[in-house]
């Protein structure tokens, strides 16, 4: 199955989590380091946002979908900043 890498720019994270919340595909966060992390999962959440606020290192992630509905979910996110409904 191919997967399409989503950049997301700007976003605030407690509605990034409602827009992945409302996904019904898995959704992972992917760094240029090769990282891959299920943000479908709590502890990954915070494991995942923790990092991305804590370091400068990070210069480029991405998210990828399970699920294509998903992933327009999360484009019409970043571009509009629309929450769906669950």
């Amino acid at each position: 199955m191919d997967f399409r890498k989503i950049g997301l720019h700007n976003v605030d994270f407690d509605d990034l989590i409602k827009v992945i919340e409302s996904c019904k595909g898995d959704v992972y966060l992917e760094t240029e380091d090769g990282d891959s992390l299920n943000l479908k999962s709590k502890l990954s959440q915070m494991l995942g946002i923790s990092t991305i606020l804590a370091s400068t290192e990070i210069s480029q992630a991405w998210v990828r979908c399970a699920n294509p509905e998903d992933e327009s979910k999360l484009f019409r996110f970043d571009l509009y900043g629309e929450i769906p409904n669950k």
